[in-house]
């Protein structure tokens, strides 16, 4: 049997003989002749053959010509094919400029007459058929946006010395908050899922790993309905030693950003355009820095004062100072930095003179908070006192502890949800559509 092609593939290819498969996305029975549009992974194209009604014996390939005109008025949208034909270029057919003349068509799966799904369906009876959902070309784009962004990320990275790690997402304890935990039976004991890498990766620091990133799963208990919240969800961290502030932290993060950014314009940026009516921007370096308390005062200054007693930015408050950012720098993204030690976890490193002011940063992109950054405290004596002081039990904390009792470097890190970035980028309303199989509350399947 003859190699397939793909669809994206056939441009570049000569007139003639070729195979093609995928699933019958539409069929245009007419009289005279018949048109089925096929889909595949990469793209669409226009199938087409004229119409045998009846028998004619006085024609050799009546018969066969005669089955397969059967054959295409009984496609369901749906059902997967393979074709051999005749690639002919054509500046008239407006998909693509080319065509296949049928020669044989074979069902290979067919599907039911009537699909569960339709373009009009809600975004959760979509996800109850996730597998057909993302036969569209906008899902598809999708998940290759996420595939070219991640190696960009990667390939930055690898280049510039880090290794990757992945950690596990058992754990013995919790990683952060106990309120937003997974707890389950492990054997004779009790195990969490990981909500995030942080114990581990900070562990790679002492190990001598020097700097590492982990794109993988991290679990949330966290019962939220929200369009940018999801109960296990791809996080992206990575953590470097011998920084000198968060300010290292912030200069790395903001160069795999701009490689993944640059990657995706490079090689989609058209196809994103057309499908989402967004341009892929390359952000300019270094983003605006704004500290948290100088944030709130532009907020005010717009007539917006923060309603959150601790002083952590509210949905609206990134909103309006994301706003504030494009008019004044006329750029997509803003570390808010300098947060207050009370809305910040006990390993952030705290400022040297101001223990009210921690070495942190949150970035926010398009209106919405994306990472969390900072560098850590890598003082045991220190490390152990901010716990205390955040009600935390060192007992509970010894194997992390651990670490910092045998020499560890000055370090920071940042985690970053793949998901919400990708909404963002692509202007989208929820991380529902930008997760493979999204998982929530009351979502499990499929």
């Amino acid at each position: 049997m003859a190699k397939r092609s793909t669809v994206a593939s056939l441009s570049a290819l000569a007139d003639g003989e070729i195979v093609v498969a995928g699933w019958v996305d539409t069929v245009r029975d007419q009289k005279a002749v018949q048109f089925v549009i096929l889909r595949d992974e990469t793209g669409a194209v226009q199938l087409v053959t004229k119409a045998v009604r009846e028998l004619d014996p006085e024609v050799a390939d009546s018969a066969e010509r005669l089955a397969l005109t059967e054959l295409i008025g009984t496609l369901n949208a749906g059902t997967f094919i393979r074709v051999t034909g005749q690639l002919a270029h054509d500046e008239r057919v407006k998909l693509g400029g080319l065509e296949v003349k049928i020669s044989t068509l074979e069902v290979v799966a067919e599907a039911q007459p009537e699909p569960p799904i339709a373009e009009d369906s809600s975004i959760d009876k979509r996800l109850d058929w996730r597998f057909l959902d993302l036969r569209r070309p906008e899902a598809n784009l999708i998940f290759r946006v996420q595939t070219v962004f991640e190696h960009a990320m990667r390939s930055w990275w690898v280049d510039n010395g880090f290794i990757e790690i992945h950690t596990p997402k058992l754990m013995a304890s919790a990683s952060e908050s106990r309120a937003e935990l997974f707890e389950l039976q492990y054997f004779e004991t009790t195990a969490y899922l990981a909500q995030s890498p942080q114990f581990f990766k900070q562990m790679a620091q002492p190990a001598g790993f020097g700097a590492v990133f982990e794109i993988a799963p991290a679990f949330r208990a966290d019962p939220s309905f929200t369009s940018r919240h999801a109960t296990e969800f791809t996080s992206i961290d990575a953590e470097m030693s011998w920084v000198d502030s968060h300010e290292d932290v912030m200069a790395m993060h903001e160069s795999v950003i701009v490689a993944g950014l640059t990657a995706v314009s490079a090689k989609l940026g058209p196809q994103v355009e057309e499908a989402f009516g967004v341009p892929v921007v390359v952000p300019t370096t270094p983003f605006p820095r704004i500290p948290l308390a100088e944030a709130h005062e532009i907020l005010k200054a717009r007539g917006y004062t923060v309603p959150r007693a601790d002083g952590d930015l509210d949905p609206e408050g990134e909103r309006q100072l994301s706003a504030y950012v494009k008019e004044t720098f006329g750029h997509d993204f803003v570390f808010v930095t300098d947060y207050f030690t009370s809305i910040r976890p006990f390993y952030h490193m705290r400022h040297e003179g101001d223990s009210n002011l921690t070495n942190s940063y949150d970035l926010l992109y398009n209106g919405t908070e994306i990472s969390t950054g900072a560098q850590r405290e890598h003082r045991i004596d220190i490390l152990t006192a901010q716990a205390k002081d955040k009600g935390l039990d060192p007992e509970e904390l010894e194997f992390y502890l651990d670490f910092f009792r045998h020499g560890v470097p000055p370090h920071g890190g940042f985690g970053m949800g793949l998901a919400r970035f990708l909404m963002l980028l692509l202007g989208l309303p929820s991380i529902r559509e930008t997760t493979y199989l999204f998982r929530g509350p009351n979502r499990l399947l499929p």
